[in-house]
């Protein structure tokens, strides 16, 4: 750990030290890169969102969070979320809750949580009724494995996000197989059974798999591309990973 705070401030005191030209709101080509004449390349170009294969993936009720979190498009009343990572509990919170966040406003926060914050109430909490805003939406959130929803999460997070979502009412439905979606709704089946769920909206957050498309063109005309971040491993995403892989190879290089 301490080895990586260092490289960190390693990194932070060359760049004080070396004149780093920054250049916004472009969108970079294999040809501009070729015709830069650069000795290297790094590409730090993160991920994009998986697309699973199901049958009719692009009807007009499927979105992916990408549409919902960035673009803001409409979501609507009745939802289905394909994927139980960490991307599938970001989407089912922000699509249960409207309005301001109570992580912004500490007194609704308190009372979400039943907490009493004069202390009237032994340890706080006892005999304090959590007042839980009811969710704008019916959220259904789907994945294919068994187990509990969440497994994966930070061990010492995960536990909240679990809760935020069931006093929400999130439905939580496992051990399934998606077969098509179309204007009925989600189409799956769980114990063998065919079962059709009708919904607004499929929100798809599936995982998400390395953005490097200008790897092979580059590689191809004999540039010298590295890879980091996200662009590299996109699986279980970690900032701290990325980092450290980016500081070094900029070190060395």
């Amino acid at each position: 750990k301490e080895e990586f705070y260092e490289t960190i401030r390693y990194f932070n005191k060359q760049l004080k030290l070396h004149r780093v030209t920054v250049i916004l709101n472009t969108l970079v080509n294999a040809e501009d890169l070729i015709n830069g004449n650069y000795d290297e390349v790094i590409l730090a170009t993160g991920i994009k969102p998986r697309t699973p294969k199901i049958d009719g993936i692009d009807h007009p009720k499927v979105l992916s969070y990408i549409d919902v979190l960035k673009l803001k498009k409409q979501v609507g009343k009745r939802v289905a979320v394909i994927g139980a990572g960490g991307i599938g509990f970001d989407v089912s919170e922000y699509l249960a809750h409207e309005g301001e966040s109570t992580s912004l406003n500490i007194d609704a926060w308190l009372k979400e949580w039943g907490i009493d914050k004069t202390l009237e109430a032994r340890s706080g909490i006892e005999g304090v009724e959590a007042e839980i805003p009811e969710s704008p939406r019916e959220i259904f959130m789907f994945k294919r494995s068994k187990g509990k929803f969440g497994g994966n999460l930070g061990k010492t997070t995960g536990w909240i996000h679990r809760a935020t979502l069931k006093n929400k009412k999130v439905q939580f439905i496992n051990q399934v197989q998606y077969t098509k979606i179309d204007d009925e709704g989600l189409h799956y089946v769980q114990n063998r059974e065919h079962k059709i769920l009708a919904v607004d909206n499929v929100i798809i957050c599936a995982g998400q798999i390395p953005f490097k498309e200008l790897l092979e063109p580059l590689e191809a005309q004999g540039i010298k591309v590295h890879v980091v971040g996200g662009a590299d491993v996109a699986a279980e995403l970690d900032a701290k990973r990325a980092i450290y892989q980016a500081s070094r190879l900029v070190a060395e290089i």
